[in-house]
């Protein structure tokens, strides 16, 4: 996987702070904790970045991504008993619509931290997965 290494230094942020914090917090709790933790481990991010949505290259809205992790990976962030379809679907969904390849979707209000890598399949990095 070509952005493996990147995804596995947040996934390894995400468990130290959810091992500190425990479940229970509202999501912003969560997000400024990850923020300090990425921070320390030297990863570049942007917090809380607004994207536009297009739809047949019109601009038809916009989105607030919880993290943009070195400029190609999209990280959404919940808070929640357990992570339904619709959350994974949403994750996908804004990879494809930023053009990312890839993008995670952590979940902190389980009781152990749960997290899902989702892919844009349409993205150039991706297509050996489809083929």
């Amino acid at each position: 996987m070509i952005h493996g290494e990147l995804t596995h230094q947040i996934i390894g942020c995400a468990m130290e702070v959810h091992s500190t914090l425990g479940a229970g917090f509202q999501e912003v709790i969560y997000q400024r904790a990850l923020a300090i933790e990425m921070d320390k481990r030297g990863l570049l991010f942007e917090r809380e970045m607004g994207m536009s949505i297009f739809y047949d290259e019109i601009q038809i809205g916009t989105r607030r991504v919880d993290f943009f992790v070195g400029d190609i990976i999209m990280v959404e962030l919940k808070a929640l008993s357990k992570l339904e379809d619709i959350h994974i679907n949403q994750a996908m969904n804004y990879c494809q619509a930023y053009n990312l390849p890839v993008g995670l979707l952590i979940n902190f209000g389980a009781k152990s931290l749960q997290f899902k890598r989702v892919y844009n399949l349409n993205h150039p990095d991706n297509q050996s997965k489809v083929n």
